[in-house]
């Protein structure tokens, strides 16, 4: 295996989350950066997922145990096994209103959490859309996540009137991490006025200046906040704690980076990263990510032949289960980046991608088509029908899902 690089602020999650799960260590913190000996964790593909319901945000903010163990207990075991697979689904909506289809797909299916795709509409009028989709989606009172890409720049999905446009990343990255956080916080607020409780943010990649624009899908879109680890870092959790203070969630991505690809995984497929290995420093802005509370992770479809040279980023226990859960302690929302319309997993059966990510450890499946939603969720529960170690998996995967909701109040306990 590759000799592992240095990257700051892994060993505060690490020694925070052991204090939280009441495990005590042989010896005595250490200033400064720290190493994570990939060594000290062993990891096929047939290790089961850490078991853990600890939501993924920082110790002041969030109890190590749901607020109402017994609601959350009683939610969980009203929910068929089906009804528990569609908790694991994110489905792509019009930003500015569902479709026809798309409205029987979120009334029928009842997703776990729905993907504003296209550019939005007003505020007004995007906070009247998603009280139509809450209605359409929530069941048994348990509310959907209601998601956009809102980063800044380019990619920006709403807009209109009542949306501050977000200057880009490079911008944002002139400022303080005070300012920044300030800034952020009046952009959660727009979100939560519109109805929108995730933004699938900020950019934790790191693009060497060696590549630049040539990074087709953080680059050349102006997405990173700078080149070096230590750069991003301050800015990755700057942005979420600004969301955090508007009440937003967020999802730190894409994990274990894509700033030393070339090409983007939505519009190519074979996309490689033949750098990255575990404990590498630019993986510091996840971890400082993860420390300032991110509620989410969101998984690359790369693949990384340094790592797992037989997996993509998202199919694989390595990266999931060995690097993230262990090695940078997240205990939180694990995310696909979409795999419903990204060329990257084009040739992998639809239904496969779901219950493979599962199987590897992740949580929530990203699909930009709404025609997929069904696919995915019938592969899940027949699946989980004739294999428990899987079924168990969707368990633990919908309880964490439900803690989430229930902390940021998308569950309704009477």
């Amino acid at each position: 295996m590759t000799s592992m690089k240095t990257f700051p602020g892994v060993a505060v999650v690490a020694a925070t989350a052991l204090l939280l799960a009441g495990c005590s260590s042989g010896g005595s913190p250490t200033a400064g950066p720290s190493t994570v000996p990939s060594s000290t964790v062993p990891l096929s593909p047939s290790d089961p997922p850490p078991a853990t319901d600890t939501p993924s945000r920082s110790p002041s903010q969030t109890p190590s145990t749901p607020p109402n163990v017994g609601c959350l207990e009683q939610k969980l075991a009203g929910l068929t096994l089906r009804e528990r697979a569609a908790q694991l689904i994110m489905t792509g909506i019009a930003s500015t209103g569902m479709t026809s289809a798309e409205r029987s797909v979120v009334r029928e299916r009842k997703p776990g959490g729905v993907l504003l795709m296209g550019s939005g509409g007003s505020l007004d009028h995007t906070r009247s859309e998603m009280a139509a989709v809450r209605s359409a989606a929530t069941i048994d009172g348990i509310q959907p996540f209601v998601a956009a890409d809102q980063e800044g720049g380019k990619i920006q999905r709403l807009k209109g009137s009542g949306f501050d446009r977000i200057p880009a990343a490079t911008e944002q990255a002139t400022w303080t991490p005070q300012k920044l956080t300030a800034e952020a916080t009046t952009w959660g607020r727009q979100l939560k006025r519109a109805g929108v409780n995730v933004d699938l943010a900020p950019v934790a990649d790191v693009v060497p200046e060696s590549l630049g624009d040539d990074n087709a899908p953080i680059g050349a879109l102006d997405r990173g906040y700078g080149s070096t680890p230590d750069a991003v870092g301050p800015h990755v959790a700057a942005f979420i704690r600004g969301m955090d203070a508007a009440g937003v969630m967020t999802s730190v991505k894409h994990f274990p980076g894509l700033g030393r690809v070339r090409g983007n995984t939505d519009f190519s497929a074979g996309v490689v990263d033949t750098v990255t290995v575990r404990g590498d420093a630019d993986l510091g802005p996840f971890a400082a990510g993860i420390e300032a509370g991110s509620d989410m992770v969101m998984i690359s479809t790369v693949t990384y032949t340094e790592i797992d040279p037989d997996n993509r980023a998202v199919f694989s226990p390595i990266v999931i289960q060995g690097m993230l859960r262990r090695e940078l302690r997240f205990g939180g929302v694990v995310i696909t980046d979409d795999v419903g319309a990204a060329a990257e997993v084009a040739s992998v059966p639809a239904g496969e991608r779901a219950t493979r990510f599962i199987g590897a450890g992740g949580d929530v499946v990203i699909t930009a088509r709404a025609g997929l939603t069904g696919t995915m969720i019938d592969a899940v529960v027949r699946k989980a029908q004739r294999d428990k170690a899987f079924a168990a998996q969707v368990e633990a995967s919908v309880r964490r899902v439900l803690v989430l909701k229930q902390n940021r109040g998308l569950m309704d306990c009477g």
